[in-house]
């Protein structure tokens, strides 16, 4: 398997392709990382430095990676944070590209905008452009659930209106949603859960909410899903393993009081997940 991954990068810590690149190449997957920035650290520190890089600059990278024949042989084109419109339409351009060349390939796009905590993060033009243009051409989008209801227009509280929206986000284009933070007034204290849906069905998964924020995680479990739902086309599965692999990242990280992820330390949960949440179908 190959993936195509145009995505930030960091020298310190892991964010972006220095998250998502690691744990893919543990579980076997050939990755062809593309670089859209290449920072010192992630900017939830408040300062860094190195450079943005150019859309036209990441462009060439990609159209170079096509002059070497690469494009038949890939399986997905993954993206993550985009950090103005220029970059939106590169990635947009090589999906179809790839496309083009593998017609099976799929688009991979989680639409990074904020969370609930938060808001939004990005800049003003990149949520009505992921919302307009990115995510119809998507295939799969794993949006949290905060970015599920500004893609749909919609408040998504419960495990219905959570569904609802996924329904309207898949009748825009992508087929395949992972909701990455599925947050019911009715759950259970401490918990979180995570939403799976395709044309097959949809499956939720609880897990124990850690009190940690951990920049990254978002990208890893985007990266992992994509990966195991390309290879087994099988949803509840991808869940599970995605949920088993970054569940254990975070609690590593957690334990080692680091606020970087723990990324090579734990690649023992993404080489041989626990599978150690129940996957229950809800439709």
């Amino acid at each position: 398997m190959k993936i195509l991954s145009i995505q930030s990068a960091v020298a310190y810590g892991h964010v972006g392709n220095s998250a998502a690149v690691f744990p893919l190449q543990r579980i076997g997957v050939e990755v062809l990382p593309v670089y859209t920035v290449n920072f010192s650290n992630h900017t939830g520190y408040g300062a860094w430095r190195g450079p943005l890089i150019a859309p036209d600059d990441v462009r060439e990278v990609i159209t170079g990676i096509e002059e070497r024949g690469a494009f038949p042989q890939i399986d997905a084109v993954l993206s993550g944070y985009q950090g103005g419109e220029g970059i939106g339409d590169v990635i947009l351009d090589a999906v179809a590209r790839v496309k083009a060349a593998n017609p099976e390939a799929i688009y991979a796009c989680d639409p990074v905008m904020g969370n609930a905590k938060s808001g939004c993060f990005v800049a003003p033009a990149i949520p009505i452009l992921l919302r307009e243009r990115v995510v119809p051409a998507a295939d799969l989008i794993t949006p949290n659930q905060f970015e599920l209801g500004f893609l749909t227009d919609t408040s998504p509280d419960t495990l219905e209106s959570t569904l609802a929206s996924v329904d309207l986000v898949r009748a825009t284009g992508p087929s395949i949603v992972l909701v990455t933070s599925v947050e019911r007034p009715d759950r259970e204290e401490g918990t979180i859960e995570m939403l799976a849906v395709d044309d097959h069905g949809a499956w939720i998964v609880q897990t124990p909410l850690l009190p940690m924020k951990a920049n990254g995680s978002g990208d890893v479990s985007a990266a992992l899903f994509t990966a195991h739902y390309l290879r087994t086309r099988d949803a509840a599965d991808a869940l599970a393993r995605t949920t088993s692999s970054v569940f254990d990242l975070l609690e590593r990280t957690h334990e080692s009081g680091e606020r970087e992820l723990q990324l090579v330390e734990s690649q023992e949960a993404y080489a041989n997940p626990r599978m150690q949440f129940t996957v229950r179908r809800v439709r």
